[in-house]
């Protein structure tokens, strides 16, 4: 087999950083309080990549590898990785001495189980990160080596406890992975043991005692509070009973207000550069008023997306000019669309529907919906606020239904019983991995979460989105993406709001936890109170 040693390099660079990062740390034991909001609806993020649930599963569960904040590969069940000539052959050199929560020895047998019949049957984006791999070898129990029909170096980046945690086959082989008891009593190779989740109040992990990377973890306990008042998780923070805040759990307003009164509270947006989080709109386009594709063009032509980051998300934030986040313009994939206007245009708008003869009736209405809005908090509520608003200006009277995190993911994917929902997306290093399964027909999934809601279905999309996935040569590769976005910019089942810029808030005395291009969604083994 032939080595990629330029792989290799960038991990034995990563080690090195990331090390030396948390060199200095002498501190150990304490317990951490932070924020979760909402509370999660499952801890089986192996199913659910609803955001609670990322911010204490990777304490719990590990991946194969993390990624520093420059993007480099850190090892983590995996100590190393090789990639053959071809490119259809990934050989994973597997840690050894690891167990599980329960005792029992992590080997290969479980990398094998949760790849094939885990995250590429049920995550909800599984089926494309692992799309090419066809088999998993396992000659030995630290070695897996990943049979992939066509080379997908974009796997490489979607191995973190978050994206692709590793599951005990022994917990979940012969049952149903949806229903199995492991979701809720979660067992990992992670720093952190389960210990209680006390339903409205918080959910406890305590020091894995066994934990393969020595001396580590640091802390003794960690303990994630739900508390679903925006002003009473600011005067938490504020007070020093919970130290760290991530995922505007504590809003934009109040992090800059504390970061400006408070010496000993910092903020940083550091800790989300693998995530590329998106807010967007989502339409059921199979029934109801948004079927037709000029309305949701319509729709994305009124939206003013700088006074929604302005106002709303106080500055913090990139208005959308695709269906791909600006990020991805680095490697050469992203292109500024039609009906993406920054400040918005009413006119426009109204010409739109004008011309596509929906009418307005005596009170000014062309048709009305129910708009659904993510639980996520009160920016989420002000932005659907001012949303309902704009639709107004052109004829769209909207109601607003904000509901609990179960129901809301009932609803939405499951059931399909929604008109438009307010959401964001997390697009991810790379198209494949957080931006396919919006619109795949193959991500048509129902009952998954966080994928292709609007039942878009377009065949000549569905070639490209194959094709995307495949392509080696660059060029042709951004020229593939451009076909994509010029389709999503007509056809609009998904319209971009902006690119959220989350704001993690933090006491001082808590340190180590910034190492990760994860960000919250890292395992805090290196995290420590001084």
């Amino acid at each position: 087999m032939k080595v990629n040693t330029l792989v290799k390099f960038a991990l034995a660079t990563a080690v090195i950083t990331f090390s030396g990062a948390v060199a200095h740390a002498q501190q150990a034991g304490g317990s951490l309080v932070f924020l979760v909001q909402p509370e999660p609806p499952t801890m089986a993020g192996y199913v659910s990549t609803s955001g609670p649930i990322g911010l204490l599963g990777p304490k719990i569960y590990d991946g194969l590898f993390d990624y520093d904040n420059d993007g480099q590969m850190v090892p983590v069940l995996a100590e190393s990785v090789d990639v053959s000539g071809d490119g259809k052959t990934v050989t994973f050199n597997l840690r050894k001495g690891v167990t599980w929560h329960d005792g029992e020895a992590f080997t290969s047998a479980d990398v094998q189980f949760t790849i094939m019949d885990v995250l590429k049957k049920v995550h909800p984006r599984g089926p494309n990160s692992f799309k090419e791999v066809v088999s998993i070898d396992t000659p030995d129990a630290h070695t897996a080596v990943f049979n992939l029909e066509n080379p997908a170096p974009y796997m490489l980046r979607a191995l973190s406890s978050y994206e692709s945690p590793m599951v005990p086959k022994h917990h979940l082989e012969g049952q149903d992975i949806k229903s199995a008891k492991l979701a809720n009593n979660p067992i990992g190779t992670g720093p952190f043991k389960f210990i209680e989740w006390k339903k409205g109040q918080y959910i406890r992990l305590d020091k894995n005692e066994n934990y393969w990377k020595e001396g580590r973890p640091y802390l003794d306990r960690i303990v994630g509070r739900f508390v679903p008042d925006a002003s009473t998780r600011a005067a938490a923070m504020e007070k020093g009973e919970v130290l760290y805040a991530a995922y505007n759990a504590v809003s934009n307003v109040e992090a800059v207000r504390l970061n400006k009164e408070k010496d000993n509270i910092s903020v940083t947006t550091d800790g989300y550069s693998m995530i590329n989080p998106m807010a967007l709109i989502e339409f059921n386009t199979k029934e109801g008023p948004f079927t037709d594709a000029a309305v949701r063009r319509a729709i994305s032509t009124a939206i003013d997306r700088q006074y929604m980051i302005d106002t709303i998300f106080f500055g913090y934030g990139k208005p959308a000019t695709s269906a791909l986040s600006s990020n991805f313009a680095a490697t050469g994939l992203h292109a500024k669309m039609p009906n993406y206007p920054a400040t918005g245009d009413i006119a426009a708008a109204n010409k739109i529907l004008d011309d596509a003869g929906y009418k307005k009736d005596g009170d000014g209405v062309r048709m009305k919906a129910m708009f659904d809005l993510i639980p996520y908090g009160e920016d989420w509520k002000r932005g659907g606020q001012y949303i309902q608003q704009v639709l107004g200006e052109i004829g769209i009277k909207v109601e607003l239904r904000y509901e609990d995190v179960p129901t809301w993911l009932k609803r939405i994917y499951h059931n399909y019983d929604f008109e438009m929902n307010l959401n964001y997306f997390y697009q991810l290093s790379d198209p494949v991995l957080g931006v396919h399964r919006h619109y795949g027909s193959n991500m048509i999934r129902k009952g998954t979460h966080f994928v292709n809601s609007s039942r878009y279905s377009n065949p000549d999309l569905d070639a490209l989105l194959s094709s995307g996935m495949t392509e080696p040569n660059a060029e042709k590769r951004a020229a593939v993406y451009l076909d994509i976005q010029n389709i999503l910019a007509n056809d609009m089942p998904v319209v971009n709001l902006f690119e959220l810029e989350f704001l993690t808030v933090y006491n001082t005395k808590f340190k180590g936890a910034y190492g990760s291009a994860m960000g919250a969604y890292a395992s805090f083994s290196d995290a420590y109170i001084d």
